[in-house]
């Protein structure tokens, strides 16, 4: 049987199936490891309700934590509160810009703010140049945007906010 802490460290290995060079954990979907029952109960939230990688993440996680020695492992997800990219860590934002993908930006700023009504500036995760264009709202999965480096005129990805 594996403890809390354990199984927080088998998980912090098992990767995203969509950005694979950042873990669930650091994605922040993991939300509960809990012992339970002489099993461990996980609690993910996904990145969003719809999102087509949620069956295969939970078997991953599921797999993993056998393949540990954990017994029996329940995956719970859990749509409330929902999944913000305030969620990613720090490191993984690093991981994100050096796969390509640009990463949400900055802390989430607290309390009301204006309505901004001019699109921020992506910089190029490549080059570093914030001259660059949305070619589309989606990417490879509704929780990433399509941008072109004018600079450079390489594609990549960003991690849309939410």
């Amino acid at each position: 049987m594996l403890t809390q802490s354990q199984a927080w460290k088998v998980l912090e290995a098992v990767p995203d199936p969509e950005i694979p060079v950042i873990s669930v954990t650091e994605l922040g979907i993991v939300r509960e490891v809990e012992l339970r029952n002489g099993g461990l109960h996980v609690v993910v939230t996904p990145t969003y309700s719809g999102c087509p990688a949620t069956e295969v993440i939970a078997q991953s996680i599921r797999d993993a934590l056998v393949d540990a020695g954990a017994g029996a492992v329940t995956v719970e997800t859990r749509l409330a509160p929902a999944w913000t990219t305030d969620w990613i860590t720090d490191t993984a934002k690093e991981k994100l810009r050096a796969y390509g993908i640009a990463p949400p930006g900055g802390d989430a700023p607290v309390g009301p703010q204006p309505v901004r009504f001019v699109p921020r500036k992506l910089a190029c995760p490549r080059c570093g140049s914030t001259d660059t264009v949305r070619l589309s709202q989606f990417g490879s999965t509704a929780c990433k945007a399509l941008y072109r480096c004018q600079s450079c005129l390489e594609p990549f990805e960003y991690f849309k906010p939410i």
